[in-house]
C-alpha cells in the first residue's frame, strides 16, 4: 500500500531537516543501499533570504540551482521554476532503480498540486519507500496527498524505526 511506504520528516522549525536528510541518505548509502532523490543546499550559507539554493542529486553529485537571483528589493518568489523542472529527472529515474527515494520538501509548490508533486505520486504508486520534510503549514495536505502518509519527528531514531520497517535488513559496507 503506497501510504505505508511513504513518511514526511515534521519541519517545526527546532532541526535542521536538510542536514538531517543528508545524514539519513549517507548512512543508507552506507549501508549498500540505492538512495536516489534530491537534498537542498546552500552553497553560500543559509543567513539571509537572498542566498543561492541548489539541490544536489544524492546519487551522482549533479547540482540544479533553484532560485534566481532577483536583487536586493525583490519581494517576490525567488525559486527558478526551470531549475525545479531540470531537477525532477532525478525523481523520475529514481523510479528505475531506488531502494528509497529522498525529496527535499513537500513544500508550496507541491502543497498546489505543483514542483515535484508529479514526480512524488508516482513515487508513491510505485510503492518505493519515500522520505521527504514538511513544514507544520502544509502537514494537513501532505496527509492529503500522500492518503494518510507518516509523518515523524525531525529525529534519527524515529527515521532508522520506520526506515527498518520498510527496508530489508542491510550490512554495512
Amino acid at each position: 500500500m503506497p501510504t505505508a511506504t511513504a513518511a514526511a520528516i515534521l519541519d517545526d522549525g527546532t532541526t535542521d531537516v536538510d542536514e538531517l536528510l543528508a545524514a539519513v541518505v549517507a548512512h543508507q548509502k552506507q549501508l549498500g543501499r540505492r538512495v536516489r532523490g534530491l537534498l537542498m543546499t546552500y552553497p553560500d550559507g543559509r543567513d539571509g533570504c537572498m542566498r543561492p539554493m541548489v539541490m544536489v542529486d544524492v546519487a551522482t553529485g549533479e547540482f540544479y540551482t533553484v532560485s534566481q537571483d532577483l536583487g536586493s528589493g525583490a519581494a517576490g518568489c525567488r525559486a527558478d521554476l526551470q531549475g525545479f523542472a531540470r531537477a525532477s529527472r532525478v525523481l523520475h529515474t529514481a523510479l528505475d532503480d531506488a531502494e528509497l527515494v529522498v525529496c527535499n520538501r513537500f513544500g508550496n509548490f507541491e502543497a498546489e498540486g505543483k514542483g515535484f508533486a508529479a514526480e512524488l505520486l508516482a513515487i508513491l504508486a510505485a510503492g518505493i519507500p519515500l522520505l521527504t520534510a514538511v513544514s507544520t503549514r502544509h502537514r494537513e495536505r501532505w496527509l492529503e496527498f500522500s492518503g494518510g502518509a507518516a509523518v515523524l519527528p525531525a529525529e534519527p531514531q524515529a527515521i532508522e524505526v520506520w526506515l527498518a520497517a520498510l527496508l530489508p535488513r542491510a550490512e554495512a559496507h
